[in-house]
C-alpha cells in the first residue's frame, strides 16, 4: 500500500489557516480521479456565472444584450442574433429587422417580452421595435435578486460536480489506503469551496455594480 504522503503533501497551518491545504499531484492519482477535469469542470459552472451576469444582467441595454435571446421557432430555438439584424436606433430603442425570418417575428416578440429584461417590444410588420426603460431603483433591485438566484442555481450546479467526484472517489474505497480517499475528498472539497468564493466575490461585485 502507498504511504498516503505519496500522494499529496499538506501545507503547514499558518496564521489564521484553520486547517492544512491538501495539495494532491494529480498524476499519482489519475487512475482513480481526473482532478484536472474536476477542476474544469468547476471553473466551467463559474464561467457560466460570469456569462450570466454579463449578458442578462445590466443596467445598460446594447444591441448586444438581445443577441442570445432565444426564439423558438418551428425549426428549433435560434439565438435572436441568427434570425433579425438588431441596430440601435438611439439610446432608448433598439429595432429588430426580421425581414429574412419574418415567419418567427411572432417568436422573437414573445422571447424578447419574455427575456426578463423588463422589454416590452412593439412590432410593425417585420420591424420589432424595442424601447429601453429608464432604469428605476425597482428594476435594480429585480436585477440584483435575478443575480442572487442564478448564484445559487450555479451553486447547485457545482454541488452536483463535487458529488459526482465524491462518489468517483468512494468506489475506490476497498483498493487504496483510507488517508488516500481523506486526502482526495478534502481536496475535492477545497475545490469545490474556491469554486464557491469566487461566484460570492462575483454576486457581491454584480450586486454593487446594479444597486451602487
Amino acid at each position: 500500500v502507498l504511504l498516503s504522503r505519496q500522494f499529496a503533501t499538506k501545507k503547514a497551518k499558518g496564521k489564521g489557516q484553520s486547517q492544512a491545504k491538501v495539495n494532491i499531484k494529480a498524476s499519482l492519482v489519475e487512475d482513480i480521479i481526473n482532478l484536472e477535469e474536476t477542476s474544469e469542470d468547476m471553473q466551467a459552472v463559474v464561467e457560466a456565472l460570469k456569462e450570466d451576469f454579463s449578458r442578462n444582467l445590466s443596467v445598460r441595454t446594447s444591441p448586444g444584450a438581445l443577441d442570445h435571446i432565444v426564439v423558438m421557432t418551428k425549426e428549433g430555438k435560434f439565438p435572436l442574433n441568427q434570425l433579425g439584424q438588431i441596430s440601435q436606433k438611439s439610446p432608448q430603442l433598439l429595432v429588430v429587422n426580421m425581414t429574412s425570418f419574418p415567419e418567427s417575428t411572432a417568436a422573437a416578440m414573445k422571447a424578447i417580452r419574455e427575456s426578463g429584461m423588463n422589454l416590452n417590444p412593439e412590432v410593425d410588420g417585420t420591424i420589432i421595435r424595442v424601447p429601453i426603460p429608464k432604469v428605476t431603483r425597482e428594476h435594480r433591485e429585480s436585477l440584483a435578486k435575478l443575480a442572487k438566484q442564478s448564484t445559487n442555481k450555479s451553486k447547485e450546479a457545482l454541488r452536483r460536480v463535487r458529488s459526482k467526484s465524491m462518489n468517483q472517489v468512494k468506489k475506490f474505497k476497498s483498493k487504496v489506503s483510507e488517508d488516500t480517499i481523506w486526502l482526495l475528498e478534502k481536496q475535492i472539497q477545497q475545490m469545490a469551496d474556491s469554486a464557491a468564493a469566487e461566484m460570492d466575490k462575483l454576486l457581491a461585485a454584480k450586486t454593487k455594480e446594479l444597486l451602487g
